[in-house]
């Protein structure tokens, strides 16, 4: 169907808006419905582990459109509504309350659910997870000068949430069984010096596996594997990852495999139901993207795919993080270099860039508070720039430069 009069939108994250905004944008004039199991108007979630935390930043600040903007687009949002079950067949969806609801097309933007800690214990009143805003807003009352928070896993959520906890003076303490967190994804050198800097700023961190946790009045004890002290926290937050919420696919008969499998434009294996954001995994790409930028151009691709229109090809993945003052941004995956290339030395300063070569091509950089570099290595990845890797690591080339070789 090359013309939809009805397209519901399953899901209120950044991924479901940029939907609707796209398809808005490229001329649809249908309706649109935007079905979001939350209340409140959709609001952005990166913020959530850093500013919301820090308590510099109210909902309205976060939101990803004003108000006016659903009424201006026509967009239909249908807040505190929950999907039970996709019928694309019937030409329709399935609400919580059993009521069916015509559509001739769905996009599934139902993201990623938080994993759980799967010890004994995990799910003890003092074990908290980080997804929603009202999980922002328990945990901010709880960042206290002086409480003692016990972080597991140092990932970008853990390790922003740990940054924080410690900046509002907070005793952190950040376990993760991984010695060197987020190496495969940026690298070695980059992520050794992210991972170095929570003992310079004063978090103790445990190389370590959760084997259980022991409930404690107000608080839990956390017993770690081939650790001997057990850690005693009053709150314990965990951010080790997220799910794609595939439930509705699956119970759907779509074809899933790490997500929900889609094609260039976003199409499931039902030809009427689409997936964007956390929840979607490009065929032939063995990784779903669980980034902002990856959110934005799957909103936009799907509305190109939902159009009959064509799809340009999307550049390399990026994505950043902020903690203890200073961002990380990266772009495409280290692990598909064959070597590295380090511009700066971590040494003589916190800024470095190190760029991730595939023979004669850049094929990933990752960078410490030097967004020109990144900016640069973008186009380099996205070009198939042939380099000299002399130049990559000299700092009195400019990089630019090389893009016009």
């Amino acid at each position: 169907m090359t013309h939809p009069q009805r397209i519901a939108v399953v899901g209120a994250g950044l991924a479901a808006v940029s939907t609707c905004d796209a398809l808005r944008a490229q001329g649809y004039d249908g309706e649109l419905t935007l079905y979001s199991a939350e209340h409140g108007l959709p609001y952005d979630r990166p913020p959530l582990s850093k500013d919301v935390l820090l308590g510099k930043a109210r909902r309205d600040d976060v939101l990803l459109r004003p108000e006016r903007w659903y009424e201006e687009q026509r967009v239909e949002l249908r807040e505190g509504t929950r999907v039970r079950a996709l019928r694309p067949h019937e030409g329709g969806l399935e609400l919580i309350d059993g009521s069916i609801v015509g559509t001739d097309m769905i996009v599934l933007a139902t993201g990623g659910t938080p994993r759980a800690l799967p010890v004994p214990g995990g799910d003890d009143p003092a074990v908290h997870l980080l997804r929603t805003w009202e999980d922002a807003e328990w945990l901010r009352e709880r960042l206290l000068p002086g409480a003692r928070v016990a972080v597991v896993g140092a990932g970008l959520i853990g390790a922003e949430t740990a940054a924080v906890a410690q900046a509002l003076g907070c005793r952190v303490t950040l376990i993760d069984p991984v010695p060197v967190p987020l190496a495969a994804v940026v690298g070695d050198d980059i992520a050794s010096a992210l991972h170095l800097r929570h003992s310079a700023e004063g978090i103790e961190v445990i190389t370590a596996g959760v084997e259980r946790v022991e409930a404690r009045t107000g608080g839990a004890l956390l017993h770690l594997h081939g650790y001997g002290e057990a850690i005693a926290a009053d709150t314990v937050v965990v951010g080790i990852g997220i799910r794609p919420a595939t439930e509705l696919a699956e119970a759907g008969g779509l074809a899933v495999d790490n997500g929900i499998v889609v094609d260039a434009g976003q199409r499931t294996s039902h030809p009427n139901v689409f997936a964007v954001g956390d929840v979607a995994r490009r065929d032939g790409h063995r990784v779903r993207h669980e980034h902002w930028e990856a959110a934005q151009q799957g909103g936009e691709a799907a509305a190109r795919g939902i159009l009959g229109r064509p799809v340009p090809e999307p550049g390399a993945p990026w994505f950043w993080s902020d903690r203890h003052g200073s961002r990380l941004e990266a772009v495409g995956t280290m692990a598909d270099a064959e070597r590295t290339v380090r511009r700066g030395a971590p040494e003589d300063s916190a800024a470095f860039t190190v760029f991730g070569l595939r023979g004669d091509r850049v094929v990933a950089a990752a960078a410490i508070d030097r967004a020109r570099d990144i900016k640069a290595a973008r186009r380099l990845v996205d070009r198939r720039t042939v380099v000299d890797p002399v130049h990559l690591a000299d700092e009195n080339t400019d990089l630019r430069a090389l893009l016009r070789r």
